[in-house]
């Protein structure tokens, strides 16, 4: 759990940006392996063979059999794209509110909708299983996965190797790496298929190896414990099992927005929260407030109870988030591409409003604002 907790925060973070996996442009010397609408490519670093030859002594002391060995090591190699990204991990770092407007957009409770009702018959069986809620496990998956849509293809085994030899939590993925050696030797799955986001997260439900060792399940009853798979299965049965096993209460809320309650994610003047019994819960399995909330709004949302309720004030070009998310869907009906129409300002909400400035003729600033909205 530990583990979990020190880990989760950056990477739900990263997938809430639509950057899991994502680590920026190749380096020489190598092929490069497409993530998402990036590439991470292996690039040739002798002293990180010279450490890997260390690792693979390290392993078989370990329990690691020859053959396991033999089918992994191969495919190992060195990512510093994977290290640009951990020690970058501060901007992705986003308010709250425009956290939330990403966890809760229009578009993600509609999917999520559409997931509970298309997979109606395992939530339930889940639901009767561990007593979690159907929504909550609907809404961890789309957060962590955005329900299964980015569950990243960076190898898993590289990924791992790469930060531990890098040495700033060097033990910490050494320890990943060696859980992920023993999932792969119990026949859970391929090294090949061992993928997930660039600091060793795997499948839907984004779990770490030691995580996915302590809580995964065999839910479809195959044998294996499969999380990788485009059946979301095992995957949302384990992040039941996760939350039933660290003492979720059925029947119990998460927590509510209340005027006073004890919980300020965005200070003074944002939304405040009370704590239900399965807040500490939720903890476990990502301690972010963000996350925590963000979970807990969008299972109410998913179950048809009301959203965040606070309306927060104009931003710096005076624009609420309706105004933004009206902008947005101006612009992608006047053909600019601003991916998904959140209220978020992002790079592509950006150069969509350049663009059209310059197409009109303005002076060219970048900048959403009120007047932006009525010309559009």
């Amino acid at each position: 759990m530990m583990d979990r907790r020190f880990f989760s925060a950056s990477v739900a973070a990263l997938v809430l940006s639509g950057c899991m996996g994502s680590t920026g442009g190749g380096g020489p010397q190598s092929s490069a392996k497409p993530v998402g609408r990036s590439r991470v490519a292996v690039v040739a670093n002798p002293d990180f063979d010279r450490w890997l030859a260390g690792a693979r002594g390290r392993a078989k002391a370990r329990g690691i059999s020859d053959k396991t060995l033999s089918r992994s090591f191969p495919t190992i190699g060195y990512l510093p794209d994977v290290i640009k990204t951990d020690r970058n991990q501060s901007e992705f770092k986003r308010s709250f509110e425009d956290y939330m407007a990403i966890a809760t957009s229009e578009s993600r409770v509609a999917t999520g909708r559409a997931m509970l009702s298309k997979h109606a018959a395992l939530f339930s069986k889940i639901e009767a299983k561990y007593g979690v809620e159907k929504e909550v496990v609907a809404a961890v998956w789309g957060l962590e996965s955005r329900y299964g849509s980015r569950r990243g293809d960076i190898p898993t085994l590289s990924a791992l190797a790469t930060l531990a030899y890098d040495g700033r939590r060097g033990a910490f993925f050494e320890k990943q790496l060696i859980a992920a050696l023993q999932i792969i030797q119990r026949g859970d799955i391929s090294p090949a298929r061992m993928n997930g986001s660039w600091a060793g997260a795997m499948g839907h439900t984004q779990f770490i190896p030691t995580s996915y060792q302590a809580f995964a399940v065999d839910f479809d009853g195959d044998g294996r414990r499969d999380i990788w798979d485009d059946d979301p299965t095992d995957a949302l049965a384990s992040a039941a099992a996760y939350l039933s096993r660290n003492g979720w209460v059925t029947g119990a809320r998460w927590g509510r927005e209340s005027a006073g309650g004890d919980i300020a994610p965005a200070g003074a003047e944002g939304p405040r929260f009370s704590a239900g019994p399965n807040y500490k819960v939720l903890g476990r399995y990502n301690n972010a407030q963000k996350y925590i909330i963000g979970v807990g709004i969008l299972s109410d949302l998913l179950a048809g109870r009301g959203g965040l309720r606070h309306r927060f004030g104009p931003d710096a070009n005076g624009m609420r988030l309706a105004d933004r998310i009206r902008l947005q869907k101006a612009l992608a009906r006047a053909g600019y591409d601003v991916g998904e129409p959140d209220g978020v300002i992002g790079p592509k909400t950006i150069a969509a409003v350049r663009s059209f400035e310059q197409s009109r003729g303005l002076a060219v600033t970048g900048k959403p604002s009120i007047g932006l909205l009525a010309k559009l």
